[in-house]
């Protein structure tokens, strides 16, 4: 959901859920990653979409998951050159071994133009 001021969006884990419903990101860019107070214990991988219908999972050139270490009540700060896609969703763990969280969990996304 995308908040008014059009430089943050919150993205929801479900409980018992690992990856987040789709956030617009509206022409902007992630910037960084603020994690909420409460959080079961994965690392946080992304999917992406062009068009809002067809999900992908987020790899670098390289060609490794785009994997964030992250931990309750943190800003991480990502290169917003990483995420060029309209629509993400957010996972709690990896494509290959996602973790559900023990409650629903809502991250802020701080985006750039």
């Amino acid at each position: 959901m995308l908040n008014n001021n059009r430089d943050t969006a919150t993205a929801t884990i479900a409980i018992n859920a690992s990856l987040s419903g789709a956030v617009d990101l509206g022409g902007y860019r992630l910037g960084a990653i603020q994690m909420p107070s409460a959080w079961t214990a994965a690392a946080l991988t992304f999917q992406g979409s062009f068009d809002g219908t067809t999900y992908a999972d987020l790899y670098s050139s390289a060609g490794t998951e785009e994997n964030y270490t992250v931990s309750t009540s943190r800003t991480v700060y990502v290169d917003p050159t990483r995420f060029d896609c309209r629509f993400l969703k957010v996972r709690s763990g990896t494509a290959g071994a996602p973790v559900t969280q023990a409650a629903a969990r809502t991250i802020t996304l701080l985006l750039v133009p």
